[in-house]
């Protein structure tokens, strides 16, 4: 039972105004002594955010770091990196249970074991229709269709009501391998009353409704059945039901699959031990590649999003070490290229089309489906689930705008925009912002963690934009320069507009600078840095009309 005090509320710390990095929390009690549940932890990827030297982005979880001793646990709708990618960095500041399925158990273990000193997670396996109470909450795992195994929606019971997570969704009557979007099973929830759906916003500015992955694997049959030499297909790793797809339409032509890519064989191993690839003939590793008739070869490759690193960017720069396509093979692209990834995957066709190699992509072929719903299908979850609350979630401003737009158009009476760090309180009373939270993101720098506002982020943007001088000065005690200074620059172009030599002009200026200070203004080695750094940056920026950054050391022998 729920006293006067206690609310429920939904915070938001990732995955609102973006699309990645989904981690929502869920409070329920008074103010001061709030039980907590985080629904997953996932992560973005550092290049859409133009962030030199950063792969990985992470949500700022300083909130619930701060209050761990109230988080009963934490649950994971799903294995997508997205929604589980954090978790092996930020684990340690949270120590709370993880509830997840034996595949999204699988990929969590897989990725602890790659990363040297990385903790031993509490890993608890769940399965689709099980309920668990953690304290004032009982969570409920309702399976959904969705591009990846063992998916689900949360029904999370409180005392104060029922909120429905969808995570991410979609609906497909034949989707090839893992499980349906029950309207029977939403239709009861809506039956039992549901205080608010927090729903995907992905595809809301799409009408209709989502092709299925059965009508996908058909196609990709005919491609495969249809091509005169070797195949190669790029797809998200995590895809498991588009690679038994693969796998199946070249056993049925004959065609052996080889997989390459370490993120591709991760999830190979990890769907194996689950079953999902049962009665399917063994895969073959990348070396058996060279070995295999060109018209008896199935490759599945990593690199759908034009990751510089990945299988098919170095096949398509004739650098992979073990594969190698020629004139007349297909490339399949059986994805669709993320937001900011259009220019890595652009490259990598131009590549390809250039030797002679056929590429194949959405724009033209039924080669890939999302696994997010349409308005067809948000207007059906609508009906089935009847919530008196609506939160759009995962999505950027753009999808929780429309979508905010679209649950009022199905006769939702309150609909929250909310937004990473806005706290909404669903109940008791009408659904409302109430704080506003910290919130952000965390980089992954090498093998560090840092926070948003560290310097070294706009300074690395300020080197990529206009390169360094580096100056070197020897002055003696009686303030005379010993030798002449060192100097040095990177990213530069050597000659200015005249054709002379940018080394030269900065070489002059320091020198001119020198000659002109005081020997007791040149015992400051201060002064000296400061003056050199001002003259510098000026004499590039006149020759060149940009600003270097400058860093200046003065020796004193």
């Amino acid at each position: 039972m729920a006293s006067p005090n206690d609310e429920l509320v939904f915070l938001p710390l990732g995955g609102l105004g973006e699309i990645g990095m989904n981690a929502a929390l869920y409070g329920f009690g008074p103010e001061t002594h709030r039980k907590w549940i985080l629904v997953d932890c996932g992560m973005g990827f550092g290049g859409e955010e133009n962030l030199p030297g950063i792969d990985l982005v992470y949500p700022d979880l300083r909130f619930i770091e701060e209050e761990r001793h109230n988080l009963l646990g934490i649950f994971i709708t799903h294995a997508h990196e997205d929604h589980i990618g954090a978790l092996v960095e930020m684990w340690p500041r949270l120590n709370a249970p993880i509830y997840a399925t034996k595949f999204a158990i699988g990929l969590l273990e897989t990725r602890r074991l790659s990363e040297p000193g990385a903790p031993k997670l509490d890993l608890n396996e769940v399965v689709p229709g099980q309920h668990l109470k953690v304290g004032p909450f009982d969570v409920e795992y309702v399976p959904v269709a969705h591009s990846i195994p063992e998916s689900n929606a949360l029904a999370i019971r409180t005392p104060h009501g029922l909120v429905v997570h969808t995570g991410d969704w979609k609906i497909d009557n034949t989707p090839y391998l893992g499980s349906l979007t029950s309207e029977e099973n939403f239709r009861a929830l809506g039956d039992e009353g549901v205080l608010a759906l927090i729903c995907d916003s992905t595809n809301v500015v799409r009408e209709g409704t989502s092709p299925s992955e059965a009508d996908v694997a058909k196609h990709l049959a005919e491609l495969i059945k249809d091509a005169p030499q070797r195949v190669a297909i790029t797809t998200f790793a995590s895809n498991v039901a588009r690679i038994r797809s693969v796998a199946e339409a070249a056993r049925e032509c004959g065609r052996e699959v080889v997989v390459v890519g370490r993120a591709m064989d991760r999830v190979v191993d990890v769907a194996s031990e689950c079953g999902y690839l049962e009665g399917l003939p063994e895969f073959r590793s990348s070396q058996t590649f060279g070995y295999l008739p060109r018209d008896k070869v199935v490759a599945l490759l990593t690199g759908s999003q034009g990751e510089p690193r990945a299988a098919l960017a170095r096949v398509a720069q004739d650098e992979h070490p073990d594969i190698a396509l020629s004139k007349g093979d297909r490339v399949i692209f059986s994805s669709r290229g993320i937001p900011g990834n259009e220019k890595a995957i652009g490259s990598i066709i131009n590549n390809l089309i250039e030797q002679g190699i056929e590429v194949i992509t959405d724009r033209t072929d039924l080669v890939h489906v999302s696994g997010h719903p349409r308005r067809g299908e948000l207007a059906q979850m609508y009906q089935w689930t009847r919530p008196r609350i609506a939160i759009p979630a995962h999505g950027e401003a753009l999808h929780l705008a429309e979508h905010a737009k679209f649950a009022r158009a199905q006769g939702v009476p309150e609909v929250v925009r909310a937004k990473n760090g806005t706290l909404v309180r669903l109940a008791p009373g009408t659904a409302e912002i109430i704080d506003t939270i910290p919130a952000g993101r965390l980089y992954k720098d090498g093998n560090l963690v840092i926070p948003a506002g560290e310097r070294a982020l706009p300074e690395r943007r300020k080197l990529a934009f206009a390169g360094i001088v580096s100056v070197a000065i020897a002055i003696d005690g009686k303030g005379e320069i010993a030798g002449d200074p060192i100097i040095d620059t990177m990213g530069l172009p050597e000659k200015n507009r005249q054709g002379e030599d940018l080394s030269d002009i900065i070489a002059d200026v320091v020198g001119d600078l020198l000659d002109s200070m005081s020997k007791a203004k040149r015992k400051d080695p201060e002064a000296v840095e400061n003056a050199v750094v001002r003259a510098v940056r000026a004499a590039v920026n006149e020759a060149w009309g940009k600003k270097p950054a400058c860093h200046v050391l003065v020796i004193e022998v």
